[in-house]
């Protein structure tokens, strides 16, 4: 792999001259690398085609249909055979679990088994007698009351199992049955969907209780919701403001009540006072909206229901498959437009499979990148958490060398990129233009020859920071200092410093400018053809042309980490 190092080294005068400008900035580009490789004496020369779109980005949420309507036209004539891999793996839904459990991190499921209990549940109601009897043998007797209710909870026992436990304690205690048994019994109730029960215990708490902990105020307002007291939930949900701020359970089942009884502007209302107070609702709760919404003509709803979607985009958050069904639905239901949806893929170029439209290209706008690259600059490298382990001195003298060189192409991040590569000397797969290592490299060893280095020094701008420095935040600043046409080669998934970042909107626009600009070998073998991952090029959110929208959301059963995006779209198509 040294030998991979130095022939792409010398090739790099030749990585940029069939660069293909439309307009001033790149929509399309070309790179034509010459790819040379020694297989023992002999030396080979092949090529290999890097092939990067570029679509200019939309400015604002207003022009997403004009936008769409002309990236789609501009791309009829064009062949319909195109890859059906649609996302960079490196960011795709499921890889980080995939990647888990072929090292090994899988759990042990045949050592996981279910728990049994050791005392038996009854399997029918009892009376005060065999209760005695049952608690008789039980060695912890001061616990066993509460002890069997959670067994209860645990194994979802017959209501009236738990009704005639509760009967027997009230007996034997004057009528009264303590908190965290009404607790575990108004649990089974509202599980098993028992409202009767739930206004039973509601009675009994708000005559016994001034104040609730929130666990008994989330379970009475879920219980409530289904009965004719469902107003009294707002009640509820005032009782908890006064002493703390209502989860996103609280503000979705007053919701969900308020649809259940036909009550839309009320609903409407508590939703619109949850984003006011910053409480992002959970799924369950925009699903709620589009299921109730089914067949109902209804233009301001309709909008609303739009409202949804693009908040959706705008803080880039993707549903859940059942939500996207739900969304699929209501679509379909609306009286006379004609809306068909399906499942679909996306093609690495951008275009859906189902409707032939292209989504979004991820390219930043100028407006969009400066923007990122001041808060980028100024939030991870100017006084970031870099600088726990990176000098000031030391940032000054990068800085001083980014600005004596011309702008780069390619950055590269050498000591993690070798770091895919253990059983080969480390100084053999860099690339080219900018080479980030650390001062050590330079010493000498089995993996880090001189003589190597030296090529490598002689062919490419080379920057070593001190042993104990963070070079990421440097990698950031070439590339970006460099201008919107560069790329970083590294396996770091920058985490960390896309969490320095101080706000949604910035983050959003880091990890598209992330997708678009980060390439990630697939893998190398010597003697063979260098071969990366294919670079994300649309936009991985909730987009519409007007008569179009597509939808990315997460399928049942695969698990996204936050820095993935899912591989399923939802088309909808409105037939004319």
């Amino acid at each position: 792999m040294m030998t991979l190092l130095l022939s792409l080294c010398r090739s790099l005068q030749m990585l940029w001259k069939n660069r293909l400008y439309q307009g001033p900035s790149p929509r399309n580009q070309t790179f034509s690398v010459l790819y040379s490789y020694f297989h023992f004496s002999k030396k080979e020369q092949r090529y290999f085609s890097l092939t990067l779109p570029f679509l200019q980005n939309t400015k604002a949420t207003k022009l997403l249909i004009s936008k769409a309507i002309s990236s789609s036209n501009s791309g009829k004539n064009r062949s319909k055979q195109e890859s059906s891999v649609s996302l960079h793996p490196l960011f795709s839904a499921g890889t980080a679990k995939k990647k888990s459990e072929m090292f090994g991190y899988k759990k042990d499921q045949q050592n996981c088994l279910p728990f049994s209990s050791p005392v038996l549940l009854p399997k029918n109601p009892l009376n005060s007698e065999e209760w005695e009897k049952v608690k008789e043998n039980f060695e912890q007797k001061d616990i066993f009351e509460n002890w069997m209710m959670t067994q209860m909870i645990k194994y979802n026992c017959s209501i009236d199992i738990a009704k005639s436990l509760l009967s027997w304690i009230a007996k034997k205690n004057n009528g009264i049955v303590g908190y965290k048994l009404l607790v575990g019994y108004l649990t089974l109730c509202v599980s098993q969907s028992h409202t009767t029960e739930v206004v039973d215990v509601y009675e009994i708490m708000k005559t016994r209780y001034r104040t609730l902990e929130p666990e008994g105020y989330t379970l009475l307002i879920r219980g409530l919701i289904h009965s004719d007291r469902w107003r009294e939930t707002l009640s509820l949900l005032e009782d908890i403001k006064k002493v703390m701020s209502p989860s996103k359970k609280n503000y979705g089942d007053c919701i969900k009540g308020a649809l259940l009884h036909q009550e839309v502007n009320l609903a409407w209302n508590l939703y619109l006072e949850m984003l006011n107070h910053r409480i992002i609702p959970n799924w369950e709760t925009f699903q709620a909206f589009f299921d109730f919404a089914k067949g109902v003509n209804n233009n301001q709803f309709e909008g609303r229901l739009l409202d949804i979607l693009l908040y959706l985009r705008h803080n880039q958050m993707y549903p859940t498959e059942p939500f996207a069904q739900s969304i699929k639905a209501w679509f379909e239901s609306i009286p006379e437009k004609k809306w068909k949806g399906e499942s679909v893929i996306i093609h690495k170029s951008g275009r859906c499979s189902a409707c032939e439209r292209m989504l979004e290209s991820n390219q930043l706008n100028s407006e969009e990148y400066e923007f990122l690259k001041q808060r980028v600059l100024k939030d991870v490298l100017d006084g970031g958490d870099q600088y726990r382990k990176t000098t000031p001195k030391e940032i000054h003298r990068f800085e001083n060398f980014i600005k004596s060189c011309p702008p780069f192409d390619i950055v590269i991040d050498a000591l993690n990129v070798t770091k895919m590569f253990p059983r080969i000397r480390q100084s053999q797969t860099n690339l080219q233009v900018l080479v980030l290592g650390r001062k050590h490299m330079l010493k000498g060893s089995s993996r880090w020859q001189k003589n190597e280095m030296a090529a490598v020094q002689n062919m490419a701008y080379c920057f070593f920071a001190d042993n104990v420095s963070e070079d990421d935040a440097f990698l950031l600043y070439a590339t970006l200092h460099s201008g919107n046409h560069c790329r970083f080669l590294t396996r770091d998934l920058m985490r960390d410093h896309k969490a320095c970042l101080p706000d949604d909107k910035t983050r959003h626009l880091f990890f598209r400018w992330q997708q678009g600009h980060q390439l990630v070998f697939l893998n190398y073998y010597p003697g063979k053809k260098i071969v990366f991952q294919s670079v994300l090029t649309y936009n991985t959110v909730v987009q519409t042309t007007g008569d179009s929208w597509h939808i990315p959301y997460d399928e049942n059963m695969v698990e996204r980490y936050s820095y993935e995006v899912p591989t399923k779209w939802l088309c909808l198509q409105q037939k004319n």
